[in-house]
């Protein structure tokens, strides 16, 4: 039953993060994905162990579970077609890298670096690109992480921007119901310093005086 929920609750908040514009948003539901999942990961180790036939399969199976060193430092250029990152880390395996492309997003993880497992993870990308032509290229002394875009052109960042002189497409989808929703549930597991914290933030956006529901929380 625990785990079916964990799914559940991982299912809702993914939903939300395709929603999600914002940075700080996106940044928080990112993390409450990386907690959901490790949790996952441990129930699913402990009922059983997964029968695997490579080590890039037990890397997976057992990935969610490591503690990661989040790479907030690297460097990007790019071309008409392609997006390159370029991670500065030495002792890298190609056999220990588990990487996750998809349309919007990247997640790559780095086991076993002298001891660390490291992780670059963007949630939501500026444009699409073509997840199964992008690739992981190890060499000595850095990782260069190749994006194949799903549409020529610049891109003016790695990362989402909200365009705000855009007209909203689809004004019946309230993207802010769901923040409220996840507020909510960590308003039901807090402690107590995050639970006056979401309170007040909750009350001041119900009586108008603040359009930001996280406004006050965080950095």
């Amino acid at each position: 039953m625990a785990e079916q929920q964990l799914r559940l609750d991982l299912e809702e908040l993914r939903h939300l993060e395709s929603l999600a514009k914002r940075p700080r948003v996106l940044s928080l539901l990112s993390s409450e994905i990386q907690s959901l999942d490790s949790k996952l990961a441990a129930i699913s180790g402990a009922a059983a162990k997964p029968v695997v036939s490579t080590d890039q399969s037990k890397v997976s199976a057992t990935a969610a579970a490591l503690n990661y060193v989040t790479l907030g430092s690297f460097s990007w250029d790019q071309d008409n077609e392609r997006i390159k990152i370029y991670v500065f880390l030495e002792g890298v395996s190609e056999e220990k890298v588990e990487s996750n492309f998809r349309e919007m997003a990247l997640d790559v993880k780095f086991h076993d670096v002298q001891g660390k497992n490291y992780r670059i993870a963007i949630p939501k990308l500026n444009k699409e690109i073509v997840p199964e032509k992008s690739k992981v290229l190890v060499k000595p002394t850095k990782v260069i992480i190749s994006l194949l875009k799903a549409s020529k052109g610049n891109w003016l960042d790695l990362h989402f921007k909200e365009d705000k002189f855009k007209p909203s497409a689809d004004k019946s989808k309230d993207p802010m119901a769901g923040i409220m929703d996840l507020m909510k549930n960590m308003y039901d597991d807090g402690d107590d310093d995050m639970k006056r914290t979401i309170a007040k933030a909750w009350t001041d956006a119900r009586s108008g005086k603040t359009a930001d529901p996280l406004k006050g929380y965080g950095p």
